[in-house]
Formats: structure tokens, sequence, C-alpha cells
């Protein structure tokens, strides 16, 4: 392992656990200003650390966890923005936002049921859903307007990671990190099947 990375991806992934309670002081302090450029470099750093532990191939399980922790505590931060400083926003679309917060907790709950934690999959529909949900974040704490089309495209690449993580946890008895999707793990259990019939004739 390359440890000097290693040290470097998890400090990443420490600031962003360190910035979710001082953004939320800043969102109770009306300081939006810089709760908008801190939110951004907790979005840009989840991008870096991510593409780092690619790069070097730098993973592990307490990683991972940590990771998946700070990104929906990065998120939540986001959120609680939105409802704070974008009400109008939120009462008009309520709908797709309920959807989103009502499959997010059934996940939780049913990886806390299964797992007992949170899961931590990494599917490559989750890092679309991260950069969308980043950029629109970003842009809707910058912007004057939201941008609708924006909005809709991160809400149902959102729902569809949702509900594959859903699947995933149904199907997967054990714990695991780094999966890429139901797909993945469906050709991977094919395959199998298919060499043990091949090895019993």
């Amino acid at each position: 392992m390359n440890k000097p990375a290693y040290y470097i991806i998890n400090a990443i992934t420490l600031y962003r656990l360190i910035a979710a309670p001082v953004l939320l002081l800043l969102l109770v302090d009306k300081q939006i200003h810089t709760f908008s450029w801190l939110l951004s470099l907790s979005f840009f750093t989840d991008f870096i650390d991510g593409f780092l532990a690619r790069r070097y191939k730098v993973t592990s399980v307490l990683g991972s966890r940590l990771d998946s922790i700070a990104d929906d505590l990065t998120v939540l931060l986001a959120i609680i923005g939105l409802f704070m400083l974008k009400p109008l926003f939120i009462k008009s679309n309520y709908v797709v936002i309920s959807v989103m917060l009502v499959l997010y907790i059934l996940q939780v709950s049913l990886s806390l049921r299964q797992y007992g934690k949170l899961s931590s999959f990494h599917t490559y529909l989750a890092k679309i859903a991260a950069i969308l949900q980043g950029v629109f974040f970003i842009l809707m704490f910058f912007l004057p307007q939201p941008v609708s089309l924006l909005f809709y495209t991160t809400a149902l690449v959102t729902i569809a990671d949702i509900i594959e993580e859903i699947i995933l946890v149904i199907v997967l008895p054990k714990w695991q990190t780094d999966v890429k999707g139901v797909y993945w793990i469906l050709k991977k259990r094919r395959t199998i099947k298919s060499t043990s019939l091949k090895n019993e004739i």
C-alpha cells in the first residue's frame, strides 16, 4: 500500500467530517457566503479523495466507511441549507425531495438491519450521483435561480442509485465495499454458477 497516499486521502476525508459541524454553525450564524464556499470545498474534496484512491489504488474498510459518512454529512448539510435558505424551492419540489428522503431512510434502515452499520458500496451509479449532487448544490447556493434540468437529472440519478443500493443490501448478505453495481454482482454469480456446473460435469 502507498502509505503517503493513504494518509493524505484519509486526511481529506477527515477534513469533510470536521467541516460538517462548522457548516452547521455557519448556517445558524447566517454566514451564507462562507457556508457556500466551504460547502463547495467539501464537495470538491470528495472528488479529489475518490480520484486519488483510484489513482494510487488505496482502499481500506475504515477509509470506505469514513468516506461514506463524510459524504452523507456533506449532502445532509447541503439539504439543511436548502431548507433554511431556499424554502420556496423546497416547497415547489417537495414531492421529488420527499421520494428521495423516504428511499434514503429505507436504504439506511435496511443496511443497519442487515449489516449493523451503514452501507458503503461506492457503486458507479453512486459516483455519478455524487458528482451531479455536488454540481447542483454548488450552483444552487451561488446562482440566483436553480437550474431545473440539473435538479431533475440529479434527482432521477439519485433515486436510481438509492434503489440499486436497496437491491444490493437485499442480495448481499455480508457488508462489502467498492461494489460496482447490481449488474456486476449478478454477472459474477452467473460466472461462479457456470464454473461450478462445468466442474461437476
